[in-house]
């Protein structure tokens, strides 16, 4: 996929966020503009780790914004949300460099990033951001639990401890308790958010929880769309065993992205 990225520094109401600009080829009109989130358990990883999925949205026709978050090792729920919340809210006044002031926004994630994109929807909905127009979620850590089918028998044992952890240090104090904005697989109240298109694979650890917040979605009459590609989810960071699916992935992703967008209101050039 033919997509690029420039360094960028970010401003919000919580100052200065590092980012990643992806842009592809060719830009959809006006270019949706997507706030990404990477993944890595909440305390893992950097903005490049979220190279892959960036790019496969860039390439789709979206102007790709992945900006670093807060590490939930330092800085547990709700720090990251509220900081991503932060640049979504002001990203139209703050960013017009960057798309068209006509551009739709949409918040994206893969695995914990996920977690964060749809927590935004769901905080976007509750503060009344009418500027938010979609959740792109592949993989999302919804539930910390970890008590799936799938991700019992999916999930590599070395990746288990990781993201328990991850989950412990995400919700800090409130590990006992499940805030929708940190754990929306428990969230009870789904109604008016925005349309949703959920992404897992065949061996996803995470797709039960993933199918099961989709389902959920439906009944409360949000617009979802759901897909469940074969072999492993190659744009899960700790998933080295499937990165030989990735370029058949990525093409199939892209496309799937593109259809998002434009049934959105995108047009094609």
């Amino acid at each position: 996929m033919n997509a690029h990225f420039t360094e960028e520094t970010m401003q919000t109401g919580h100052g200065a966020c590092r980012a990643r600009v992806y842009r592809g080829a060719t830009l959809l009109t006006p270019p949706p503009v997507v706030l990404h989130f990477h993944g890595g358990s909440f305390v893992g990883e950097s903005v490049a780790a979220g190279e892959k999925v960036a790019s496969a949205l860039a390439a789709a026709g979206a102007v790709v914004i992945s900006p670093e978050y807060p590490s939930a090792c330092l800085s547990p729920f709700p720090a990251a949300l509220e900081v991503s919340y932060a640049m979504l809210s002001s990203m139209r006044n703050r960013c017009p460099q960057f798309a068209h002031k006509k551009s739709m926004l949409f918040v994206a994630g893969e695995e914990a990033g996920g977690n964060l994109a749809a927590g935004l929807a769901l905080m976007a909905r509750d503060q009344f951001l009418s500027d938010l127009k979609g959740q792109i979620l592949l993989s999302p850590l919804l539930d910390p639990c970890m008590a799936t089918a799938s991700f019992r028998k999916y999930c590599p044992q070395t990746s288990v401890q990781l993201i328990a952890d991850g989950w412990q240090r995400y919700l800090g104090e409130r590990s006992g308790l499940t805030h929708p904005y940190a754990a929306p697989g428990h969230c009870t109240r789904l109604g008016g958010l925005v349309p949703a298109l959920v992404i897992t694979s065949e061996q996803c650890p995470m797709r039960d929880e993933a199918e099961a917040y989709a389902e959920r979605l439906r009944k409360a009459g949000v617009p979802v769309e759901t897909h469940v590609l074969s072999g492993g989810a190659a744009w899960l960071p700790a998933n080295t065993s499937s990165q030989e699916n990735w370029p058949v992935q990525e093409q199939m992703i892209s496309g799937i992205f593109s259809r998002f967008f434009q049934e959105a209101g995108a047009k094609p050039n």
